[in-house]
């Protein structure tokens, strides 16, 4: 289980990459998409996989990519924490899933990818995360934490 110092680091990272992504931002116009940066093959193996236990709607595999205290933090949700909570906040949901990195980074045994997301490749982006990881002692990358959220905002309902 990482430590405070980790942790520290974690959010550091974060704060970090949220800059770097608006500094990119503010040089991209707004109706290009932002280019897709190549991953080293340990940073793309988190992206597979997460994409492959989305589509086959496996709780179980989405969970192990987390670190044991790790976080979903999705859009307009309250947050879940810790593996058991995040299977059962993933059952029951996913399927077609595009990932693609915007940009990473790695400092020792704390990285992040900041990426942008839709269903199908090739196909517009409908939204946009951030993965804190996380090296564990086998030299595997888990998400600390997952951020994410649409593009563009949900449509009111219509009281019936």
């Amino acid at each position: 289980m990482p430590g405070r110092r980790h942790m520290r680091i974690a959010s550091s990272c974060l704060i970090l990459a949220v800059l770097m992504t608006c500094a990119v931002a503010a040089q991209q116009p707004a109706s290009e998409p932002m280019p897709s940066v190549e991953l080293p093959a340990a940073l793309a193996r988190v992206l597979t996989d997460y994409e492959m236990a989305w589509g086959n709607k496996d709780a179980a595999a989405l969970a192990l990519l987390f670190a044991e205290d790790g976080f979903v933090l999705s859009g307009s949700r309250p947050p879940v924490r810790g593996r058991a909570a995040i299977k059962e906040h993933y059952t029951g949901k996913g399927g077609p899933l595009s990932l693609r990195a915007l940009a990473y980074a790695t400092e020792g045994p704390v990285g992040y990818i900041i990426g942008a997301y839709t269903r199908y490749e090739g196909q517009p982006d409908v939204g946009k995360f951030t993965l804190t990881l996380l090296k564990n002692a086998d030299g595997r990358w888990l998400i600390m934490s997952d951020m994410d959220n649409e593009n563009s905002r949900p449509k009111k309902r219509i009281a019936e």
